[in-house]
């Protein structure tokens, strides 16, 4: 089979010197930088240099032992986020290890910025991480994705869909960032993917946004998809030859399933409408990876002062303890669901289904 052209023709995004070093000055609005002037203006010319040659990943090494092409130049981020991985999917294979969860706390709401006040995503996360952390034998992270509101310096990049032009293009773990060139830096996923892999149990609690989830969710479930079918070895593909990478497709590709087995729970909360919705489609998702669902207690949706005023949501919170007793009850679920898959008494669904794309 032929493999076809990457289809091109969309506007060229490239700037001009004078825009560039207009956007890249404008960051340095303090006052506290007007005497360091001569000083950004010659980091403005280095900027400058990086962008027009396209240094993306100035800093590489040969890839070594265990690529398709030991020689080829990979970015020394990318090692280093594939090293951290490994050693994440050798804690989660751990025979007696503990057990670890992960709590995603998904709402964009913190006291320490612009609210003003702590999200009811992340009270409901305190209330599931007590349930597990009591268990023994338990290891638990919280990931609070309010942090890219609130913190310096703290990005998830959106996904540059590499997958849909060919699924070997997408790399696990994603290659695209940091784009030193574009200034596309300090990305949090290379944190974040070995946490997912690492986990044996993983809750995510969201609020719904406009009958969807939050923006934070959704930039880390986008660039999630290296996790399912992506190309662990960016070597085969020369970095990112689309030619190449459509070739070993149409060859057959494997579809790997990198986070296969983990257990998962779902807890979504609105005040109005779209919670059934947004818990439907994260199910969807996860299963999707091939996660497999904890249980049915450990999946719901609820309203928290329906169509009552945000002034007084977590006054709501307070009063409502079934809401509370549920989220308990999804740790537990979710909690004796990982105990007995590890154990083997717990057979994964669908485990000799057809995959229908072709390999």
């Amino acid at each position: 089979m032929s493999v076809p052209e990457a289809r091109k023709g969309t506007p060229d995004p490239t700037l001009d010197q004078a825009e560039f070093r207009k956007r890249f000055l404008q960051q340095f609005q303090d006052p506290a930088y007007d005497p360091l002037a001569g000083e950004l203006q010659r980091i403005a010319d280095a900027a400058w240099d990086a962008y027009s040659h396209h240094r993306k990943s100035p800093k590489t090494r040969k890839a070594g032992p265990g690529f398709s092409d030991p020689d080829y130049d990979l970015a020394v981020d990318w090692i280093a986020a594939k090293e951290a991985i490994d050693l994440a999917q050798k804690r989660h294979e751990a025979p007696g290890a503990p057990s670890r969860f992960l709590l995603i706390s998904a709402s964009s709401r913190s006291e320490h910025t612009c609210p003003g006040e702590m999200s009811k995503s992340y009270r409901l996360v305190e209330i599931a991480h007590q349930v597990l952390a009591s268990a023994g034998n338990t290891e638990v992270e919280v990931l609070e994705l309010s942090r890219l509101t609130s913190e310096y310096g703290r990005h998830i990049h959106p996904c540059k869909a590499c997958f849909s032009t060919a699924a070997a293009l997408c790399h696990w773990p994603c290659s695209c960032y940091p784009n030193y060139s574009l200034g596309q830096t300090q990305d949090w996923m290379n944190d974040i993917y070995p946490k997912w892999v690492e986990a044996h149990g993983v809750m995510i609690v969201t609020p719904v946004n406009w009958y969807q989830v939050s923006s934070p969710l959704k930039l880390m479930m986008d660039r999630l998809v290296c996790a399912d079918g992506g190309n662990p070895d960016p070597t085969s593909t020369q970095g990112k030859k689309t030619d190449l990478a459509k070739g070993l497709e149409l060859e057959g590709w494997d579809y790997p399933k990198h986070l296969e087995g983990r257990l998962f729970s779902v807890i979504v909360h609105g005040d109005a409408e779209g919670a059934g919705g947004v818990r439907r489609s994260l199910s969807d998702w996860l299963r999707a990876m091939d996660l497999e669902p904890a249980g049915g207690a450990a999946e719901f949706e609820r309203y928290i002062g329906y169509w009552k005023p945000y002034a007084t949501s977590h006054e709501e919170l307070d009063r409502d303890q079934a809401v509370q007793d549920e989220v308990r009850n999804a740790a537990w679920t979710l909690l004796e669901a990982v105990k007995a898959k590890r154990e083997g008494k717990l057979v994964s669904a669908g485990k000799n289904l057809k995959e229908p794309r072709q390999k």
